[in-house]
């Protein structure tokens, strides 16, 4: 993917994210926080019979953490849980350089945030929505 790519799905969830809010309808919820640059995401999920039905998220951080949250509700809302754990697994994946091309498709916009791997810095910004879903799913 080219940079202007990444810079316009960056620049477009951190500015308008679709998932930025509170709902009180979650069935779960679990607060994700990198004490390195001070991101701080509440994950908030509404699952019933193993789908998830609705998601959103409230904090703050940088333009990467908050997009790149905004990113995975849009790719894991209306699926299953074990569905959200494959996607988690491979964007995790994608940031250490391990995946297909085929499972980089699956990844949707989310795809974007590959070359994010060649920012050190930045990777805990990625990952930390990721994260806290992945301790969501698990504790739920």
């Amino acid at each position: 993917m080219n940079n202007t790519f990444y810079n316009e799905v960056l620049t477009d969830h951190n500015l308008h994210p679709a998932h930025k809010r509170f709902i009180e309808c979650a069935t779960c919820h679990r607060e994700g926080i990198n004490p390195s640059c001070g991101d701080d995401i509440e994950l908030h999920l509404r699952i019933e019979d193993g789908k998830i039905l609705d998601g959103s998220f409230t904090g703050s951080g940088c333009a990467i953490s908050q997009a790149s949250a905004d990113m995975m509700l849009d790719l894991i809302i209306g699926r299953s849980v074990e569905e959200a754990r494959e996607l988690s697994d491979i964007f995790l994946r994608m940031i250490k350089g391990q995946i297909t091309d085929d499972e980089l498709e699956r990844l949707e916009e989310a795809g974007a945030l590959q070359d994010i791997s060649h920012m050190p810095a930045r990777v805990k910004c990625a990952v930390l929505g990721w994260h806290t879903l992945e301790e969501l799913i698990h504790n739920a």
